[in-house]
């Protein structure tokens, strides 16, 4: 794939990725304390939707670079029992500078269950873990 020459990343709208999930109990929003009821939890289906990004463009960026997810705006639209299989669905919409922005779609067996947007945005891994230590006060955390 060549280089978006708007961004010099190798990323096109259009491209999508997907990743998906068989529901289990673990996966549920009463065992992850979302809320009380036996059914996929959101913060769930969310892990999932950032998946399908990463699946999407991950492998597509240059050395020593990673995206990091920066906004989500997910409606979850309808309950999947445990026992279903979902997939999320992301669709890159837009490319600018180090943003990435996707269409979100995520569908269990039987329904559409979740849909919004999301961007991510491209960082240097070496220049971002050292802005992140400097954060770390001499001698740690008390």
């Amino acid at each position: 794939m060549s280089t978006n020459p708007t961004t010099n990343l190798p990323i096109a709208v259009g491209i999508s990725g997907e990743s998906t999930l068989l529901v289990g109990d673990e996966h549920t929003a009463a065992r992850v304390g979302s809320g009380r009821i036996g059914v996929l939890a959101t913060p769930v289906m969310i892990n999932v939707i950032e998946a399908a990004a990463l699946a999407c463009c991950e492998a597509l960026l240059p050395e020593g670079h990673q995206s990091l997810g920066t906004q989500l705006n997910i409606s979850h639209i309808a309950a999947t029992p445990v026992g279903m299989r979902i997939v999320a669905r992301a669709t890159v919409t837009r490319v600018e500078g180090r943003k990435v922005s996707f269409l979100i779609q995520v569908h269990d067996e039987r329904d559409l269950i979740g849909e919004g947007t999301h961007e991510r945005v491209v960082v240097n891994v070496a220049k971002f873990d050292l802005r992140v230590q400097e954060k770390i006060p001499l001698g740690g955390f008390k």
